[in-house]
């Protein structure tokens, strides 16, 4: 498993929709038209955004209930399954949380290109994290997990 924590992964991701946003000249300009559809009002993107850190500290909160380790680098080490609060609706919101966040810093630059690198983060996550976090929580708590997965969406 290669260990790169997964908001290092979407700090990464919004540096390179930042790179995209300010390398725009290099970069076909959208029409008029098009920039018109893509504009975002500020207090929806600052919504989007709040939501994603909501979901983010709800998550947490969640895990230090449990009394179960929040570092996505050692899944190994968790010691309780959290299958309750919002973890009923997503087996990944913490991850949901940080895509929301990178979703509205995307519709902040104002660039359709750099929307790609949301794309990029749920496609880099799910593989690098999400994968081999399912392979160890599946042998660290068996059925129960299995069960988990069959009831509950990775994502939403």
């Amino acid at each position: 498993m290669i260990r790169i924590p997964p908001p290092l992964q979407a700090l990464t991701c919004a540096a390179l929709a930042w790179g995209i946003h300010h390398s725009a000249a290099f970069l076909p300009q959208p029409t008029v038209a098009q920039q018109w559809l893509f504009a975002v009002p500020h207090w929806l993107i600052g919504l989007l955004a709040l939501l994603g850190l909501a979901i983010d500290l709800f998550a947490v909160w969640h895990f230090h209930r449990a009394a179960t380790t929040v570092n996505p680098l050692y899944p190994e080490r968790a010691s309780t399954l959290v299958t309750h609060g919002i973890y009923r609706y997503s087996r990944n919101p913490m991850y949901v949380g940080l895509t929301l966040l990178l979703l509205a810093w995307c519709l902040w630059l104002g660039n359709l290109i750099s929307l790609l690198t949301v794309a990029l983060f749920v496609w880099v996550v799910t593989r690098l994290q999400i994968v081999p976090e399912e392979r160890i929580l599946a042998q660290r708590f068996g059925d129960e997990f299995r069960r988990y997965q069959q009831q509950v969406r990775r994502w939403l």
